[in-house]
């Protein structure tokens, strides 16, 4: 179940050190869950943090899509890419590495800069700059082969390529900017490299972004229309829970727990929907 913290009325003392410690309204204090999200296996506890997680941080990354508005795309594509971002930077954050809006910001906003290259650039991309490339990428590939092997940092990568901080980077800035390639063009600078026509035909992960869209829409529609316009309030206008609290004359306490009940249920509906498509597919039972 996505479970909200509470946001504290402001005039309190803790509103203020909360304001004085956090830049953004949208920034929730979450070191207690991904704590609790690392210590886990992977089952359905995890996945239930995990969901959590993802709902707290969601208006941090649409608020970030906000920021590229007007520029050719469409606010609710920006806003499927930055969340894109937001769960990979979930799953790839190391609590021991400090804050989590540190690293999610970038990340988020790297996701949404490389949607506008991959979409409008076509650019040759220098010799020097495709060698760096390549290497980083089989860098970071050879150091994340083993199941639960962290991201490596800047100078991880730099030690196991020979290269200095500063290549690493300019490798790492390429693998985010240019994708137009021809399909003979080698992923690897290796003499055994392969080459990008070798990966046609691997499944993308990213639709699982718009598969997930698309079955919450008729749960979010069975929803009470209170319920919808609350959900609607919080992860399309951004609005906090106190702001929704005073907009409907409500407990802020009473808006966390209809916002977890919701996506409890929106969430139940689409998992037995799939349920429901994979018994569809098999054997046919009597009735």
């Amino acid at each position: 179940m996505l479970i909200e913290t509470p946001t504290h009325r402001p005039g309190t003392p803790e509103t203020t050190t909360t304001a004085s410690r956090r830049r953004h309204d949208d920034a929730p204090d979450t070191a207690a869950l991904f704590a609790r999200m690392a210590e886990l296996e992977e089952g359905p506890e995890r996945e239930a943090v995990r969901d959590e997680l993802v709902t707290l941080w969601l208006p941090m990354a649409h608020r970030i899509a906000g920021r590229f508005r007007d520029r050719g795309e469409s606010i609710e594509d920006l806003r499927q890419v930055a969340a894109l971002g937001l769960v990979k930077a979930i799953d790839r954050f190391d609590p021991s590495r400090g804050a989590f809006e540190s690293y999610a910001v970038p990340t988020i906003t790297g996701e949404v800069k490389r949607h506008f290259r991959d979409r409008m650039w076509a650019l040759r991309v220098p010799r020097r700059v495709q060698e760096l490339r390549n290497k980083v990428r089989v860098a970071r590939r050879e150091l994340t082969q083993n199941p639960g092997s962290p991201e490596p940092s800047v100078a991880d990568l730099a030690t196991h390529t020979g290269l200095t901080e500063e290549e690493v980077n300019a490798g790492l800035e390429a693998l985010d900017s240019f994708s137009t390639l021809s399909l003979d063009a080698e992923l690897s600078a290796d003499d055994d490299g392969y080459s990008l026509a070798d990966t046609l035909g691997a499944a993308d992960s990213s639709y699982d972004v718009v598969v997930d869209r698309e079955s919450a829409k008729e749960g979010l529609r069975r929803l009470p229309e209170r319920e919808r316009a609350i959900l609607y309030m919080r992860f399309f206008e951004d609005m906090t829970q106190s702001r929704i609290a005073d907009h409907l004359g409500i407990s802020q306490m009473h808006v966390s727990r209809l916002i977890s009940r919701s996506c409890a249920r929106v969430r139940d509906e689409v998992l037995g929907q799939r349920a429901g498509n994979r018994g569809s597919g098999g054997t046919s039972t009597a009735a």
